[in-house]
């Protein structure tokens, strides 16, 4: 797949190759959202916490007497019902953490990308060059690439402090280094701006394949190996100490030559009625 590269102008500068598998995949929404669900619930602390009736101090003496009043009883002035009680069914700390499988991950990002290379809300700059980290400059980069006009993801190979101290003080502008992308931040912005070198990076991160070497080894069953033998431990040693030794069982020897020379053969012997006879 070829995008255009760009340079701070937002002049074209080239083309550039990129891989099919993390910007050219079709989009799977369920994936996608299960992964955005689970970033954010990743991202919930879960230190809420409310008192039960047992928890709030007081109440201990019953407010009024049982009867006689013509009010409602009543056993502890800390009971739900009664303001500065006690909350029924209320938070308390838990983690809301969950996970899904990486190969999952990875298909998210990679869909995300894809989008936004095929809507063309995809920007490729050649590099990143504020030397003097001053937001007016990065605003002039950000209008000449036309970008101004909607949410920007700068995405850069790694922590580059010039680029996020100049894109700090800009609303709807976010700074990214290349290894921390994530579904979230892609579906929040609605432009991407990577760099060369920041692409070139999320490749290597989410688009390597095995090679064919790795998948001829994959394909070919390994061999079977020998068990280990067990070793030799103080209940091993008891047991067999404790059970008796069968002895082997006795050979049967071969026949000898003379032996059966000796036995005539069952069709020469005479029978008595033929001697009769």
């Amino acid at each position: 797949m070829q995008v255009s590269v760009v340079d701070t102008q937002g002049t074209q500068v080239g083309t550039l190759e990129v891989s099919d598998l993390l910007f050219d995949t079709p989009m799977n929404t369920a994936v996608v959202h299960q992964a955005m669900v689970r970033q954010q619930a990743n991202a919930r602390h879960g230190t809420s916490n409310t008192k039960t009736r047992a928890q709030v101090s007081g109440g201990g003496i019953k407010p009024r007497p049982q009867k006689h009043t013509g009010r409602a009883r009543q056993g502890s002035i800390r009971s739900p019902q009664w303001a500065g009680g006690g909350v029924v069914f209320g938070p308390h700390p838990r983690s809301y953490r969950q996970r899904i499988p990486k190969k999952m991950r990875r298909l998210a990002l990679r869909c995300m990308l894809s989008d936004k290379a095929r809507e063309q809300r995809l920007t490729v700059l050649e590099a990143f060059s504020v030397p003097d980290a001053k937001t007016r400059e990065m605003k002039q980069i950000l209008e000449a690439l036309g970008v101004t006009s909607s949410s920007v993801l700068l995405v850069t190979p790694e922590t580059m402090e010039s680029v996020v101290v100049s894109a700090r003080n800009l609303q709807r502008v976010k700074t990214l280094p290349a290894p921390n992308l994530n579904v979230l931040d892609l579906l929040v912005h609605d432009r991407l701006v990577m760099t060369v070198a920041a692409l070139r990076k999320a490749e290597e991160l989410w688009a390597g394949g095995p090679t064919p070497g790795e998948l001829e080894s994959v394909a070919a069953p390994a061999p079977r190996r020998r068990r280990a033998a067990r070793p030799r431990t103080r209940a091993t040693e008891a047991t067999e100490a404790a059970s008796p030794e069968q002895e082997p069982a006795a050979e049967t020897p071969a026949p000898t030559p003379a032996m059966t020379e000796e036995e005539p053969p069952a069709t020469e012997q005479a029978s008595p009625e033929s001697e009769g006879a």
